[in-house]
């Protein structure tokens, strides 16, 4: 698990800036209301909505009603402070521009004159059906009694604004802890294994998608410190497999130079001998490369497994008559026909004959078996040796295995066939597996998909 003091430190990290585009957003929504309340009141009278309630679209409403403005002042007998210090201040004309109602005082029609606004008032028409029906002059004292009504009207959405915001910024930080924390492990657990430390592990925890990212994350963890495992192994057994033929090579070279050993053929042949066991094994390490880095071209056409099989057995016959183990092949089918790359499909058949001929015990069997599972072609390889344990049979395809007991540097080679022939074989779509015989030995199967004819 990464450290607590890193977690911590990103988790709060994390936690401040989630809190800090919170707040952004908060002020921005806050800003943008302030905004347009701004505008709507700096806005003209006829079209501002604001300075129309309530007074305007009352008059509007009472003169639909009534078809007339008469008693039109009682209907400010009873309203608010703001309305009435509204209508106390504004001077309502008829559609000919003649007083009806002056400073909340209803003025008769005989004495009421024509009004000419002063500079500064604001003239406001009432509108019934399109048609003018009057006019509300509304003073410059008037202009704060709007305000103030803006803002009384602002106050209730403002508070629940704010209520709003306050219960959505405490489930924002509930929410946050349970994010924040997962991905905070995240970070520092890649934060440690970018520094060297492949053990580190995030715990599984948090929403579904949380954790599978940390299942995830794991995962990767787990390749990461099997392939860095893979890769030190590898560099000491390649290191340990160079060492011998070149301990031997060089013991011999120093030895014909000193005198110790004459220099004709009995003497370089063994060093010559090593060289080529040299060679066969960076040729190996380098198929091997160019295989798991799937560089490695297959030319793929279709071909007879049986005919792969007669050429093998053909070419380890000597071998296997010069260690009295009888070597043969069985099979009830007239064709075996896949999609795979010859070359590469004799070399893996061979690898297997050969492997089996070198375990096999003088007078032993050696058998290849072709039939039909289905939809599938399969060809195995068996024998009558000792066999692998089962709990090596997992490990068989890995680079330089060998077993303890029944394989050895000197019967064993370099432990690099087994790993090519998987690659050769699963490059070419098949797979290979390898079983203990029910009574005795070792049966290796490699299998393709069978060719429809």
């Amino acid at each position: 698990m990464p450290h607590s003091t890193t977690v911590r430190s990103i988790r709060n990290r994390l936690f401040l800036l989630l809190l800090r585009a919170f707040v952004i957003v908060v002020a921005f929504l806050i800003l943008f209301t302030l905004l347009a309340t701004g505008l709507v009141l700096s806005s003209p009278s006829q079209s501002n909505p604001l300075a129309r309630l309530p007074t305007i679209a009352r008059l509007e409403t009472y003169y639909i009603a009534r078809g007339s403005w008469d008693g039109v002042n009682a209907i400010f007998a009873n309203s608010l402070d703001i309305e009435a210090a509204q209508w106390n201040s504004s001077i309502l004309l008829d559609a000919s521009d003649h007083i009806i109602v002056e400073h909340g005082v209803q003025i008769t029609p005989a004495l009421s004159l024509v009004y000419q606004p002063a500079p500064g008032e604001t003239v406001t028409p009432i509108s019934v059906n399109g048609q003018v029906v009057g006019k509300l002059v509304v003073g410059q004292n008037t202009q704060p009694s709007e305000r103030l009504f803006t803002l009384r009207f602002l106050q209730p959405v403002l508070l629940v604004s704010l209520l709003l915001a306050v219960f959505a910024t405490l489930i924002g930080l509930l929410l946050t802890r349970r994010v924040v924390t997962p991905l905070a492990e995240v970070i520092a657990a890649a934060e440690e294994i970018a520094g060297g430390k492949l053990h580190t592990r995030v715990p599984a925890k948090g929403s579904d998608d949380l954790r599978d990212l940390s299942d995830s994350f794991n995962k990767m963890a787990d390749a990461l410190e099997r392939n860095d495992r893979e890769r030190r192994d590898m560099l000491a057994d390649i290191a340990h497999e160079l060492r011998t033929p070149l301990t031997i090579m060089r013991g011999r070279l120093e030895g014909i130079m000193d005198g110790i050993y004459p220099a004709d053929e009995d003497s370089i042949g063994p060093a010559l001998e090593e060289a080529y066991l040299l060679e066969r094994l960076v040729e190996d390490l380098r198929l091997l490369t160019l295989a798991e880095s799937h560089q490695l071209t297959f030319e793929k056409h279709e071909l007879d497994l049986l005919e792969i099989a007669r050429r093998s057995i053909s070419m380890f016959q000597a071998e296997a008559d010069e260690k009295k183990i009888r070597l043969e092949l069985v099979t009830s089918l007239e064709k075996a026909l896949v999609i795979a790359d010859p070359l590469r499909t004799e070399q893996v058949v061979g690898n297997l004959v050969s492997n089996a001929l070198r375990y096999v015990p003088e007078g032993g069997r050696v058998w290849v078996e072709i039939s039909r599972l289905g939809a599938d072609l399969s060809i195995s390889i068996n024998d009558d040796g000792p066999g692998i344990q089962e709990a090596d049979l997992p490990f068989i395809f890995n680079r330089f295995w060998r077993g303890e007991r029944s394989r050895s540097r000197v019967s064993g080679g370099a432990g690099l066939g087994l790993a090519i022939a998987k690659l050769l074989v699963e490059g070419q779509g098949g797979r290979i597996r390898a079983s203990n015989l029910p009574d005795r030995g070792l049966q290796m199967t490699v299998t393709f998909p069978a060719l429809l004819s």
